[in-house]
């Protein structure tokens, strides 16, 4: 049986357990138990604190879990990034007193506030920066206008929690994080977790794409066909007692309504979206 981290709370857990739902899996729990055991797929599903999903992995105590890449990062277990999956994006950035620092060598001898220490330390050791990074557990952002800190390196979303703290980005993002499905190397090719990536995968492309229906002459067709080549290409049928052809293609999701548009414009007539559910291809 499969074991799988899920976070429990945060950013990352609602998205992970809809994403899991989608995918086919027991995710519904009567109360708020830690442990989920899903008989018809076999697999065990553990809500754990996302900052600890990388550790239990890492350690072989879980098979594999959904956790950010900046937590696995900061880990420092053997854990290993396996799959992104698409959401929970954010950017870390360095920021500090506004007009004070414009690149990323002026760190040296400063002191930097962060919650992911481990992933600063290593993200200014591979540039041969020598600094300070004083460990807090979060609010870095008051760390400078206290005392403990000469800038911080945290996630930056909006800017505006930072802007009222006095503080502005500079340098480089040190990470661009997401959500990312984690194991340990000797895992990569077993058979559960194919399984479970299969269909994680497959939720990814249907959210990716929808598949478009619509009639065209032949005299028309080669022109549709370029504005939707479909994944690999698109399913052509004929249509009884009429010199009209039957196209069916996926086309990405994004922009469907201007796809939607230069069909009309090259001829197409009668169509149709329809939203994905599922898909393996």
């Amino acid at each position: 049986m499969l074991r799988l981290a899920v976070p429990n709370k945060g950013s990352l857990s609602e998205p992970a357990i809809k994403l899991l739902q989608e995918a086919g899996y027991r995710t519904r729990r009567r109360g708020r138990e830690l442990v989920l055991t899903d008989t018809e797929n076999d697999v065990e599903l553990f809500f754990l604190r996302p900052r600890d999903i990388a550790v239990y992995v890492g350690r072989g105590s879980i098979h594999a879990g959904i956790t950010g890449r900046d937590l696995l990062l900061d880990s420092g277990t053997a854990a290993i990034e396996f799959r992104p999956l698409g959401f929970a994006r954010s950017t870390f950035r360095f920021a500090a007193p506004a007009g004070q620092m414009s690149d990323i060598s002026q760190i040296k001898g400063k002191r930097v506030a962060a919650s992911y220490d481990l992933l600063v330390r290593q993200f200014l050791r591979d540039r041969g920066i020598d600094a300070e990074v004083v460990h807090l557990d979060g609010a870095v952002e008051s760390s400078v206008r206290l005392g403990v800190a000469d800038l911080i390196a945290d996630v930056v979303e909006t800017g505006s929690t930072l802007k009222a703290a006095g503080l502005e980005v500079f340098g480089e993002p040190l990470l661009q994080s997401e959500a990312v499905l984690i194991t340990r190397e000797e895992l990569v090719e077993d058979g559960r977790l194919a399984t479970l990536d299969r269909r994680l995968q497959g939720v990814q492309v249907a959210r990716s794409y929808v598949l478009i229906d619509y009639n065209v002459r032949e005299v028309d067709l080669a022109q549709t066909i370029e504005i939707t080549p479909g994944f690999d290409s698109p399913t052509i049928s004929p249509l009884m007692n009429t010199d009209f052809l039957a196209v069916r293609a996926m086309v990405p999701s994004e922009g469907v309504n201007r796809v939607m548009d230069r069909l009309h414009e090259a001829g197409a007539r009668g169509i149709i979206v329809t939203q994905l559910a599922a898909s393996r291809l």
